[in-house]
């Protein structure tokens, strides 16, 4: 081929590609999860986890019309780019440059603007960048005369449950995934889809894994055509093997935990076994796009009609609590799994926030007007920004368990009456709300433009320098929540997979 008819890749083409490819899955899930996420409703027996897979297919086809972040944790971005040995570039293209490019473009567009997330000097000041630039980008030369670029926007609580080992070569991969993903529990946000990555060097198995989670969920038919090799077997057995664990939608235990297990393997040392396991959220993003040369890529939107008849509404006989003026008599009253809706006032905080009130407490000064957690419930969330007349963007719930070193001196200390987040709380939290007859709320994770819409208004009242990590006070009408650790200390998240976890195993 000449140098003249090798296609040229324009810089602009390359970054309006990126850029249009992380608006267009912040706002539309895959159709083959859709449609997957819809079978799973429909087998759910689960009251529980049928109600909260409800609650995500409909926040799923509100994004879709609303041009909406699918949830508020509109995630780190990772690209994998395949870059044609024939293809030409503009002068001084620099790829990295090109994605930050494009990741800037996407995440600060006035009409959806994507929660930034990414900080920098991650051991020292971890400082917000303001625009969720660095991605990680890893780039091959392969033959060929396109560039093939895959594309994804991962989620915090769902990338912070990977996990890897190196195992014997004799030992078993089913029994160390099955351990592991015991251990993960909800803060990755089932049900979802679960990576593997077998072999290679510890760096290419977690590659391996996370390269897997690009590929369309294909289980069932999987299993409608039989393994043709032994890892479509491994795929199958784990499937099975997984979701009879019982932790089912937002661990709250069901028949569905995982929709699909991808897996990818590569030649090792006859010493070595390496395995890595990334989960993937009930709010899945990525993309595939070619360039060739013609101009930037476009992607097809999914037709509404790929959504289930699904339309999450609120039971008529749901208790409904007036946050202003509930007391710690009332919540003793609230039963472990039961469905609220809550109406009224609280206030926002995470990480950061619980660490910076932490920090003044210890130095005996106040906190800053309007911080006032007394017979108040804090809502574990980092919300997106605003558009047009909403009072805030999507606003779902991030992972309670990162708090939970926090519960302690937040009951203790501050007044607080309970919590809201996703996902469970571990042995020092729940003590902490057993011996202070608190109480721990869930809302669901991958629901938060469903959630959003209950916010009636919101306002920074402390910490504005930390972004989306401020503290808010959210005013809310009917927000859904499910008690998920009472006053005693009972949780749902240990109570709901047992229960069907044996269910599972006796219909399999």
């Amino acid at each position: 081929m000449s140098q003249t008819s090798q296609p040229l890749i324009r810089s602009a083409d390359f970054i309006a590609s990126v850029a249009d490819a992380l608006q267009f899955m912040s706002y539309y899930h895959p159709v083959d999860f859709i449609q997957a996420l819809g079978d799973a409703y429909a087998r759910e027996q689960s009251p529980a986890a049928r109600d909260a897979i409800a609650q995500i297919l409909t926040n799923s086809r509100m994004c879709a019309e609303g041009k909406r972040p699918i949830c508020q944790d509109t995630g780190i971005v990772v690209v994998f780019v395949n870059v044609g040995t024939e293809v030409r570039w503009e002068p001084g293209a620099d790829i990295e440059a090109m994605v930050n490019a494009g990741v800037r473009r996407a995440y600060l567009l006035p009409d959806n603007p994507l929660r930034a997330s990414i900080v920098a000097d991650p051991a020292g000041a971890r400082k917000n960048t303001r625009d969720n630039t660095p991605a990680v980008t890893h780039v091959r030369l392969v033959p060929g005369n396109k560039v093939d670029v895959r594309i994804a926007a991962k989620g915090g609580g769902s990338e912070n449950k990977a996990r890897f080992t190196m195992l014997n070569p004799s030992d078993s991969i089913v029994d160390w995934i099955l351990s592991e993903v015991s251990d993960m529990g909800a803060g990755w946000c089932p049900p979802g889809v679960l990576g593997v990555g077998i072999g290679g060097t510890a760096e290419k198995s977690m590659l391996l894994a996370k390269e897997s989670l690009m590929a369309p969920i294909d289980l069932a038919k999987l299993r409608a055509r039989g393994a043709a090799n032994k890892l479509e077997e491994l795929r199958l057995e784990l499937y099975d093997k997984i979701n009879a664990l019982g932790i089912g939608a937002q661990g709250l235990g069901g028949l569905t935990t995982v929709l699909d297990v991808k897996i990818l393997d590569y030649p090792t040392h006859a010493a070595s076994l390496p395995v890595a396991v990334i989960p993937n959220c009930a709010a899945t993003r990525h993309a595939h796009f070619v360039l060739d040369g013609s101009g930037p890529a476009h992607l097809t939107p999914p037709d509404l009609k790929d959504w289930p008849d699904v339309i999450w509404i609120a039971n008529p006989q749901t208790r409904r609590v007036n946050l202003d003026t509930v007391t710690a008599q009332d919540i003793i009253t609230w039963q472990p799994g039961e469905a609220l809706l809550l109406s009224g006032k609280l206030l926002t905080g995470r990480d950061a926030a619980h660490k910076r009130i932490a920090d003044i407490l210890s130095r005996g000064e106040a906190l800053p007007d309007g911080v006032d957690f007394h017979n108040r419930f804090i809502y574990y969330v980092g919300p997106v920004d605003a558009v047009r007349d909403e009072a805030v963007g999507p606003a779902g719930p991030t992972t309670a368990t990162r708090m939970d070193k926090f519960t302690e001196m937040m009951l203790d200390k501050t007044g607080l009456l309970g919590m809201i987040g996703k996902a469970e709380r571990g042995p020092e939290a729940i003590e902490a709300i057993r011996k202070h007859r608190s109480v721990y709320l869930i809302a669901v994770g991958g629901a938060a433009y469903l959630v959003s819409k209950s916010i009636q208004s919101a306002r920074v009242v402390a910490f504005a320098d930390m972004g989306m990590e401020a503290i808010y006070e959210f005013e809310v009408k009917d927000m859904p929540v499910t008690v998920a650790v009472d006053s005693n200390g009972t949780s749902v998240h240990q109570t709901g997979p047992a229960q069907w976890r044996n269910i599972s195993l006796r219909t399999a």
